[in-house]
């Protein structure tokens, strides 16, 4: 499975923050804003997450689902969730798999020190589950704002 613009996206099941697995092909119907994260309750993931909570009604409104990906575990997900008031699902991808289809769990470095890990990315598949834009190392200011308007854009065509 690998993602390119214009093709299916790879489906997928995870478990989710609901208590269920979440199919990602269950949303046909709905455009799928799916963000992958590196770690719930850090700086720039708690930031990110808060910027889409407060914009969730705007991304609901289009038609818009979002799903949060990390490989933290549901209990962790549960944490963030209840600390933030976030009302949208985050999945536990702690075996990476998601991660790797989506070509988001890379090699990283940080203070000298190499390790794997989740890169910030995200990703618009529409109604009939194809991919129409990702956004890759994702910088936090801003991605939330610039997401909703090319959504936006989308319907004004």
């Amino acid at each position: 499975m690998t993602t390119e613009i214009g093709h299916v996206a790879p489906d997928f099941e995870l478990p989710g923050s609901g208590g269920k697995n979440v199919k990602l092909s269950a949303y046909r119907g709905k455009r799928v804003l799916l963000y992958f994260y590196p770690k719930d309750l850090t700086a720039a993931c708690t930031s990110q997450a808060c910027d889409f909570r407060d914009h969730h009604g705007q991304f609901a409104g289009l038609n818009t689902v979002i799903l949060g990906v990390s490989a933290d575990p549901l209990k962790q997900h549960e944490k963030f969730i209840a600390k933030y008031g976030l009302p949208f699902e985050l999945l536990a991808d702690e075996d990476h798999q998601v991660s790797e289809a989506y070509g988001v769990w890379q090699q990283k470095q940080m203070y000298g020190r190499q390790f794997m890990g989740i890169v910030r990315s995200t990703f618009l598949i529409d109604e009939n589950g194809t991919l129409v834009r990702e956004w890759r190392k994702v910088r936090v200011k801003g991605h939330i704002e610039e997401a909703l308007e090319y959504i936006r854009q989308l319907d004004n065509k």
